[in-house]
């Protein structure tokens, strides 16, 4: 009966591997067709601003420094003075740019195709040959220009209280005496072009950039006194001459040096008032 019972348990146990396994069938059906906008050439750009201010540059490399508090124009959009000026797109090119909250008058830089350089002096004012209108003020450099001191001028600058001597040329061993009157522009009438140190023991010009509009500039000459009223403080490239071209009109115009900033230097305009 034992036998029995093991040979019927061994039989079912048999029967029991023998049943075929059969696994569950999965269909997936794959994903649609992307739902994409029709194709064009041109893919349209939408902004926050609906298109408004489409090409203009509002990164920090535009960024404005806010007027002075109080000045003319604190309450004025878009003025001040560039966050990153070296990289303000066309602040280079901006004469009469708005500097320290003064709206610049623009001095525009002579056209050298209309100077005529060959005329006949007439007490330092050019005069075009065959007419009695002058076109360019110049004055020469002359011997009995000097004062005993070797210099050619005092300039003043009330605002900044510089009070400095004029010595004739831009070299160091001149700028580390005083300001330097650059040689090949003139010295009274027409543009006196004089450069300065913006550091150092005598940093002279560290300061005109801060000058505003109508701040009062004073040259003193064996010629005589005149002074001068700031039309425009620039930032320009340290090789744009242009401001250095002869002028009809009788005018200052002061150059330093813009720190750490070797490419660029810092151009006041003062006319005769």
């Amino acid at each position: 009966m034992k036998k029995l019972t093991t040979l019927f348990s061994l039989l079912c146990l048999t029967l029991a591997l023998t049943v075929p396994a059969s696994a569950l069938e999965y269909n997936i059906d794959g994903p649609g067709d992307p739902e994409y906008g029709t194709s064009t050439s041109v893919e349209p750009v939408v902004t926050a601003d609906r298109g408004e201010m489409l090409n203009v540059d509002v990164s920090k490399n535009a960024a404005l420094i806010p007027p002075t508090f109080g000045s003319p124009s604190a309450y004025t959009l878009n003025t001040g003075t560039p966050l990153t000026p070296n990289l303000a797109p066309g602040y280079m090119m901006g004469e009469g740019a708005i500097i320290n909250g003064s709206a610049g008058i623009t001095v525009a830089p002579p056209d050298f195709g209309s100077i005529t350089f060959g005329g006949t002096s007439t007490g330092g004012t050019t005069t075009t040959p065959g007419t009695s209108t002058p076109s360019t003020g110049y004055t020469e450099v002359t011997s009995d220009l000097y004062y005993s001191g070797g210099y050619l001028a005092t300039l003043k600058i009330p605002s900044l209280n510089v009070n400095v001597k004029v010595y004739e040329g831009t070299t160091s061993t001149i700028l580390a005496k005083g300001a330097g009157h650059f040689e090949d522009t003139s010295i009274w009438d027409g543009n006196c072009a004089i450069a300065g140190h913006n550091r150092g023991a005598n940093c002279y010009f560290g300061d005109i950039h801060n000058l505003n509009v109508g701040d009062t500039i004073t040259l003193t000459t064996r010629l005589g006194t005149r002074t001068y009223a700031v039309t425009s403080v620039n930032k320009i490239s340290e090789t744009d001459n242009s401001l250095l071209a002869p002028t009809a009109e009788n005018c200052v115009t002061l150059f330093t040096c813009v720190r750490n900033q070797s490419a660029y230097r810092w151009a006041v305009r003062a006319v005769e008032v």
